[in-house]
């Protein structure tokens, strides 16, 4: 006896969600939004951005692998390399979702940005925002090369597996 807000109200589609970034170094800010991501997804995938044009501090095999140990124990969780069009490494995954996470109002204005021509490049793709904890909101790897660079610690804003491979690293 369902009725229009019973059991088996809505026929939701099974999706898979990517979760696209550059992730460089992976935050508590970014598996915070992929923790809640992953309870909202049958599948999300951390797709890592590989451009070549940009610098980064950790080569990509090192980031995927971080993100990768970082989401330990999210067992609908898996982290792979891409390069060119999100969404095409998106339809290539089969993931009808985009899932990005909104710290502040520039966020929210480039995210925004991005999904209204992600739509326009690919209709089919959505793009669901999370709004950071207020906890991680403030993080950012920006900040977190920043510490580095300044001698200091970041092992309060990274998971585990990533301050072990920031130990004593400077950008």
């Amino acid at each position: 006896m369902g009725g229009p807000w019973g059991p088996g109200c809505y026929d939701l589609p099974v999706a898979v969600a990517l979760y696209p970034g550059t992730f460089d170094p992976f935050t508590n800010g970014h598996v915070d939004i992929l923790r809640r991501g992953a309870a909202l997804f049958e599948r999300v995938i951390v797709a890592v951005g590989a451009r070549v044009e940009k610098q980064t501090l950790l080569p990509v095999e090192e980031r995927v692998a971080l993100a990768k140990a970082s989401a330990a124990g999210l067992r609908n969780v898996d982290a792979m390399p891409f390069t060119g069009l999100v969404v095409d490494f998106a339809k290539k995954q089969g993931a009808t979702v985009l899932l990005r996470g909104i710290r502040n109002p520039m966020d929210y204005e480039y995210e925004t940005q991005m999904a209204v021509t992600n739509r326009r490049l690919a209709p089919a793709i959505e793009t669901v925002f999370l709004v950071a904890s207020a906890d991680s909101s403030f993080i950012s790897s920006t900040l977190i090369k920043e510490i580095l660079a300044a001698g200091g610690s970041v092992d309060a804003f990274v998971p585990e597996p990533v301050a072990k491979a920031l130990r004593g690293r400077k950008r």
